[in-house]
This record gives C-alpha cells, structure tokens and sequence, in this order.
C-alpha cells in the first residue's frame, strides 16, 4: 500500500481531500480506511472506491446514495486504473450543498487526486 497522491479543495466551508492509493489486497484498502478514520476522527464522510483486478467496490458512506462512491468510482474508471483505491474525506462546514454540488465535488476531488 502506497500513498501516490492527495488533493485538497474547500467548498461552501467544507473541506474536501482526496487521497490515491495503490493496493494489492482488500486488507490493505481496510488497514488504510481504519487509519484514516482514527487520523480523522472529526470527518463527516470517508467515501471511497476501489479496483483490484476484477474486484471493486465503492461507497458513499452516509452521503446521499450516489453522490460520492459512484463519481470516485467513475474517475477510477475514465482513467483506467487497477490496484487502486481513492478517498475523499470530508469536513463538514456547516453549509449544506445538494446532491448536485456534492456530486460534482467529489467527482473533482477525485479527478485532481488522479492529475496533479
């Protein structure tokens, strides 16, 4: 399990950061996501997704269904990638932002996790 890259970005007073991963196994994606929930113990939201060869999976941990695992999951998809796993935990800010806007910032999250 390796750390290949993080984005951050706020919107709304809300604070979005994606992290990129490559894995091997789904123990490593359980090890990562228990470190991560202990190291952000005051996130909202840690939606994820992930490909290791044919299995994948992704979630939108107590988002509104469909509007944080399946935008991850589209860019590891468009991007083709394997042995991978994205994070984007969230800090709420206290501004609610709509399925439409938090769609499009966990897509974007996801896909500057992928770029830079």
């Amino acid at each position: 399990m390796k750390l290949l890259n993080t984005s951050e970005q706020t919107i709304k007073k809300s604070k979005f950061m994606g992290l990129l991963y490559e894995v091997k196994s789904e123990e490593e994606v359980n090890v990562i996501l228990e470190e991560l929930k202990k190291e952000h113990k005051k996130a909202r939201h840690l939606p994820y997704a992930y490909k290791i060869g044919p299995k994948a999976k992704k979630t939108d941990d107590k988002e509104p269904s469909g509007t944080a695992g399946t935008p991850i999951w589209n860019v590891i998809e468009r991007n083709d990638l394997d042995d991978t796993l994205i994070v984007v935990i969230r800090y709420f800010g206290g501004v609610k932002l709509g399925s439409g806007p938090l769609l499009r910032a966990y897509a974007k999250t996801a896909s500057m996790t992928v770029r830079d």
